[in-house]
């Protein structure tokens, strides 16, 4: 959810953007939400507090008071790091009605011991959410994404080790003993006599495979076969995989099975799933923490039109970067030939487009500057002829003594 970062859509200044851009990894951004998400799929629930500088963290966040260099990053605090307050609950409408209003931080936390933090100063994450019943016996939050998978996990376990455990018997040897019994319920000397054989049997048994019995005992190797075993451990690795909503091909890095089967629809519907969880679980919190960004950074509101988009998990290849790029970098010319944009709009397209592509990164900001100072270009009925200072011409023609009356030609063509 958080590997790829997101790509910020804004009609700002690019180094604005590249501020902000540069506040998310000087900040950890991206590594604090990984270990808020870790914490919570784990324990059922975790918090990541917005750290702002000089602000109580009992009050209710406001994002007009938030002045440049305030933003500190986030601090990840799981839930046993903290105690909801169940009796004061959120009122306002919105997607925090109902939950807890503030959070007690609990003794053991790395940081701000004993304080009660406003919900709107956390970025709250559940791990599997349960319904109102059962979420109040959890204190409020969700379950850890083993407890609906621990019984596929012990036996996945248990008949891994059963597996192996027959595989290390696999090559059984016995020997039978004549009068075995008697022998062993006489004791004393005829049984030393019996141990003593078969110390010697250990002693004299040779790299050949020989073994030395007595002619009237009997020696047998015993060899199985197993069959159908792999096909029961791929059947709990599958419940396993299904639980955890991740397929066989990244859970276990297993090679596809089949005929032409490379796991590349495994891993496209994987992606897919983990795209819906950034849009459900983790686009509000980001949405949050960029406006805190461009405060911290830049100063003021942001945009209007600041917003962002979760970059693609699924890398392309060479072949198929280059052919989009072709495609988009006819897109834009053919707009730009036939008037619909600038050239300045046109430099802008292509440059935002190499961070699918990676082409057109040499595109600079001072380029595309240049191109909006250009001329405008010529029309198609011939070339345009820039006119005299016609004002400046009759003034000279006054001065020259004359009736000020003169004879000047408009007409393109002419040199006059």
């Amino acid at each position: 959810m958080t590997r790829a970062g997101i790509d910020i859509v804004s009609d700002g200044a690019p180094d604005d953007l590249g501020k902000v851009n540069e506040a998310f990894v000087d900040l950890g951004i991206w590594e604090r939400l990984s270990e808020t998400i870790k914490w919570s799929r784990l324990y059922g629930g975790a918090l990541a507090v917005l750290l702002i500088d000089g602000q109580d963290v009992g009050t209710p966040l406001r994002f007009d008071t938030i002045k440049r260099g305030q933003f500190k990053g986030l601090l990840v605090l799981d839930r046993w790091m903290v105690t909801p307050e169940l009796a004061e609950e959120v009122k306002e409408l919105g997607p925090d009605l109902g939950r807890p209003a503030f959070y007690t931080v609990t003794a053991n936390a790395p940081a701000y011991r004993g304080k009660k933090i406003h919900y709107s100063r956390v970025i709250r994450l559940d791990g599997v959410e349960l319904p109102y019943w059962q979420r109040i016996s959890e204190n409020g939050w969700g379950i850890s994404v083993l407890e609906r998978l621990y019984d596929r996990m012990v036996a996945f376990d248990s008949t891994s080790t059963g597996v192996a455990q027959l595989v290390y018997k696999a090559h059984l040897r016995t020997v039978s003993v004549d009068g075995l019994r008697e022998i062993l319920a006489a004791g004393g000397a005829p049984e030393a006599a019996l141990i003593k054989q078969f110390e010697m049997i250990r002693l004299m048994q040779s790299n050949e495979g020989l073994t030395l019995i007595d002619a009237k005992d009997t020696f047998e190797a015993h060899n199985y076969t197993f069959s159908g075993l792999s096909d029961v451990l791929l059947q709990f690795a599958q419940q396993l995989s299904g639980a955890l909503q991740i397929p066989l091909v990244r859970l276990f890095g297993q090679s596809p099975a089949g005929l032409n089967a490379t796991g590349e629809s495994d891993i496209r519907n994987y992606y897919d799933g983990i795209a819906a969880q950034q849009k459900s679980k983790l686009r509000g919190g980001v949405s949050k923490i960029l406006d805190l960004a461009w405060r911290s950074s830049i100063g003021g509101n942001p945009p209007s039109s600041y917003s962002f988009v979760f970059n693609s998990l699924w890398l392309m290849s060479d072949t198929e970067k280059a052919t989009i790029a072709v495609g988009v970098t006819g897109a834009v010319a053919q707009a730009y030939e036939a008037g619909i944009v600038d050239r300045e709009t046109a430099m802008r397209e292509l440059r935002q487009s190499a961070d699918v592509t990676g082409v057109w990164t040499n595109i600079t900001d001072e380029e595309i500057q240049a191109a909006d100072d250009d001329p405008p270009e010529p029309s198609e009925g011939g070339d345009v002829r820039e006119l005299p200072d016609l004002a400046a011409i009759v003034a000279d023609l006054g001065a020259d003594g004359g009736s000020g009356r003169g004879e000047i030609s408009l007409d393109p063509g002419s040199e006059g």
